[in-house]
């Protein structure tokens, strides 16, 4: 029984839980079929070269063949592993409060990285908070709404975040429903949400230097009556078949060359779950590139699943409220990714401040890695170890 293990540690780190987090619930119905419009576009364009211009057989080909490439998906960028891209992941983004004020107060929370996200060709991030003007709090141990004046700031430092989390609906839908509107006029991409429940099931596609990047966003931490509906706001819920029906939808209608699911999971300021592990090798076997996850406000586990790096909570990035190293530190994930996937990656610290504003801890230690030969150096206590398994 972990009740008391479980407040103990809700304790010890500040915030109290929200609530248990639980497998995910019953599927949804019906996924949008693919678009095969390029496919019959290739078909025509090759057909009407052979009728129109009559060649020599062997010469005929060529045309036919090249055309038909020139409408595959992606084809105008054939993989090339001298071609990479760098992807910069952080966790928790709770822009209330303290760091709410302190941006009210001219402060940018996000100047002691802007160096090194401006490195970056794609910055990510998990934000945890609903960003609007209206709505009541929804029953809940915490709530967190951010001023629209810190979306310039956002927007200014990254290329797009999750709103997949168990803050999003903390106002309700309709203030939900503001942030989407607010975002969207100030042109900052994000995932995991939207209007209704297509809207939240969409991927983002972010294109660097000729990669396709998918988005993917979905939450796991009740309450689920933040989830969206056919036709109202909210967030992407994690459903296993819905996930990976989205895992396939990212390559075959999207046409991705690479899907990375950032996951809102797991038990706050414990290690690793069982579900977290299982779901992680679930999304991978779907073709998911790497995953990547955020919640419990500590990090946890990293390890490989054929090859592929599961990075199971990042901690905090922006949050007040705590008061322990564990909780008042958390990693800057940069992925290296060709069109086959992740290369390398390495972690750097951020540590919070008592303003819950994150600084970069140049010297530290922090893990890092190769996954095509599944090396992981720099991986000490107190992170919690788990040996690679490709079973």
């Amino acid at each position: 029984m972990k009740s008391l293990h479980y407040t103990g540690a809700m304790l010890k780190h500040g915030r109290r839980s929200e609530f248990d987090p639980r497998q995910a619930g019953d599927a949804l119905n019906d996924r949008l079929m693919n678009d095969q419009f390029l496919s019959v576009r290739s078909l025509v364009i090759g057909i009407w070269s052979l009728v129109i211009h009559p060649l020599p057989v062997n010469s005929r080909l060529a045309p036919v063949i090249a055309l038909c490439l020139w409408a595959m998906p992606g084809a105008a960028h054939a993989a090339d592993p001298s071609v990479t891209i760098n992807v910069i992941f952080v966790g928790d983004i709770m822009l209330d409060e303290l760091p709410g004020q302190a941006i009210a107060d001219g402060i940018d929370p996000f100047t002691p990285f802007d160096s090194l996200f401006k490195q970056a060709d794609i910055t990510l991030g998990n934000l945890e908070c609903v960003i609007a003007t209206t709505g009541e709090k929804v029953p809940k141990p915490y709530n967190f709404r951010a001023s629209p004046i810190c979306i310039p700031v956002i927007k200014r430092h990254f290329s797009a975040v999750t709103v997949a989390n168990n803050h999003s609906g903390d106002y309700g839908k309709g203030a939900l429903a503001e942030q989407c509107d607010l975002l969207d006029q100030a042109q900052m991409p994000y995932f995991g949400g939207g209007r209704n429940f297509a809207a939240a099931h969409t991927p983002l596609i972010l294109e660097r230097k000729g990669i396709r990047l998918a988005l993917l966003g979905y939450d796991e931490f009740k309450p689920r009556i933040f989830e969206a509906g056919p036709n109202s706001p909210g967030i992407a819920w994690s459903v296993d078949q819905l996930v990976v029906d989205d895992i396939h939808a990212a390559r075959e209608k999207y046409h991705a060359d690479l899907v990375i699911p950032f996951m809102h999971w797991g038990w706050e300021y414990e290690e690793i779950s069982d579900r977290q592990r299982s779901f992680a090798r679930t999304m991978l076997d779907a073709g998911a590139d790497a995953v990547v996850g955020a919640h419990p406000h500590v990090r946890q586990a990293i390890e490989y699943y054929h090859s592929k790096p599961i990075f199971y909570s990042l901690g905090n990035f922006v949050f007040n409220g705590f008061h322990d190293d564990e909780t008042l530190t958390g990693w800057i994930l940069q992925l290296t990714l060709d069109k086959s996937g992740v290369t390398d990656w390495k972690t750097l610290v951020a540590h919070i401040d008592d303003r819950g504003l994150p600084h970069l801890v140049a010297d530290a230690k922090s893990p890092r890695g190769n996954a095509r030969t599944k090396q992981l150096l720099d991986y000490d206590p107190p992170y919690p170890k788990h040996e690679a398994d490709d079973k």
